[in-house]
This record gives C-alpha cells, sequence and structure tokens, in this order.
C-alpha cells in the first residue's frame, strides 16, 4: 500500500500542470522539472488564470496602454523638476539621453541575471513565473506582458537610490525620468514585437531577435529595444538559418 502512494506521489511530483485551474500556486510543484516546462510555449492568446481570488487576479493583468498613460506624466515632471532646479531644456535633454541609455542596461542585467535565473524549490519557482516565466510559458497573453505599474513602483526605489547615490541632487530627477522613458520604450516595444507586425527595419529584425529568444535560444539574446549589450558582454545568438524557397 506504502509503495502505491509513494508511486501517486511520485507522478504529482514530476507534475502533471493542469491548465484549467489557477496556475501560481502549482508551478512550485514541478521541482527541477519547471525550466523545461516553463519554455515549452502555448500560443494561445488567451491567457492562463493565475490565482482562484478575483481581487488577486485583477493584479495580474494590464493593458499595454496604461504603462505610457501611467508613467509619461512621471517622466515630464521629472524632467521639468531638473529644470526648475537649474538647468537649462538642452541639459535636461542630455540626462533623459543618459537616463534612456542606463536603462537599457539595466533591462538587459534584469533580463539576464533574474528573469532568467535557475530555479527548482517550490517557492522559488513560483516567485519565477509570477516574474517572467509566465511570459514564455505565454508569450502571447496580451494582458501579461507589461508590467503592472505596482511592480514597477517598487523595482523604482533600488533604482532611484542608485541615481541619487552617482549623481547630484539636480540632476537626478532628470536622469531618473530618461531611466523611467527608456521603460515605458521598452514595454511598449515588448508588446508590438509579440503583437504588431512590423514590415520595415529595425522592427522587422528586433522581432525575429526576440522571438529567436524566445523560441530557439532563451540563453541568448536578453536585449528587447536593442541587442547593444547582447554585443557587449557576448550574449549574441548566431543568426538564424535563412529559410529557402521551393
Amino acid at each position: 500500500m506504502s509503495n502505491v502512494h509513494k508511486s501517486t506521489k511520485m507522478v504529482a511530483e514530476r507534475f502533471t500542470v493542469d491548465l484549467n485551474k489557477p496556475l501560481v500556486f502549482q508551478v512550485g510543484h514541478l521541482g527541477e522539472d519547471y525550466e523545461e516546462w516553463v519554455h515549452q510555449p502555448i500560443m494561445s492568446k488567451e491567457g492562463p488564470r493565475f490565482f482562484e481570488n478575483d481581487f488577486l487576479e485583477m493584479f495580474t493583468c494590464t493593458k499595454w496602454w496604461v504603462i505610457p498613460v501611467v508613467w509619461i506624466p512621471v517622466v515630464c515632471w521629472l524632467v521639468i523638476k531638473s529644470v526648475h532646479m537649474g538647468h537649462t531644456v538642452s541639459q535636461a535633454a542630455l540626462m533623459v539621453v543618459g537616463g534612456v541609455l542606463l536603462w537599457t542596461l539595466i533591462e538587459y542585467t534584469l533580463h539576464r541575471f533574474l528573469f532568467h535565473i535557475k530555479t527548482s524549490s517550490y517557492w522559488t519557482n513560483t516567485l519565477h513565473y509570477l516574474i517572467h516565466g509566465c511570459h514564455h510559458k505565454h508569450p502571447m497573453d496580451g494582458l501579461r506582458l507589461v508590467f503592472p505599474p505596482a511592480a514597477t513602483a517598487i523595482l523604482c526605489v533600488p533604482i532611484w537610490s542608485l541615481i541619487r547615490l552617482l549623481s547630484t541632487p539636480s540632476t537626478a530627477p532628470a536622469i531618473f525620468g530618461g531611466g523611467l522613458l527608456g521603460y515605458v520604450m521598452y514595454d511598449c516595444t515588448h508588446y508590438y514585437l509579440h503583437h504588431g507586425q512590423p514590415s520595415k527595419v529595425p522592427a522587422r529584425n528586433l522581432k525575429k531577435y526576440h522571438l529567436n529568444h524566445h523560441y530557439r535560444m532563451q540563453n541568448r539574446g536578453f536585449g528587447i529595444t536593442s541587442s547593444l549589450w547582447d554585443i557587449v558582454f557576448g550574449t549574441l545568438p548566431p543568426p538564424m538559418p535563412s529559410r529557402k524557397s521551393s
């Protein structure tokens, strides 16, 4: 009897995820099988349910346009703040450009070292699925492609602290505003790469580049808005083989 019980338990731990039930508290049971499971994408545009609780579920869904609506006014306020503290508009613009460039490095670093960290325990699998695993499992889920504003606000705290530490009180707002603008560009670009149909370069090439990361080489091509840091740090994926027309 005990052997039958152990056998049943092993099957459960190997784990069969029920896609008709909320997923968040299931995926942790996958253990070491989570890495393989999460990189076997489901292409449906209809995303899964995360939580049984409707209130929690509400916070997991964000339409793409919410990102610029929420954050662009904040960007403007931050840049104006630096101007009011004595900088010219052209100086503030240069700070914004620096902030956007800084964001591209943050984007690469987060994607490579946090979003693609290897996990195997129950809670690390669960947390990873919430942060990024859900996107690789359901890459066409349009309501879970951009970051919810609450999550972005939490991420802003250490970034703002770092910029304040490395800059001056009058330059920090515009630089941070540039970083925030870079984030808005990142999230909107990311959404477009999955749901848009670009016909011209560079957008068409960027879409191919990102889809290559999803479906061919998940350990390469971490840049979303640019391949700059993939080139710098040697994570540029080899080119996809060209399709020969018959």
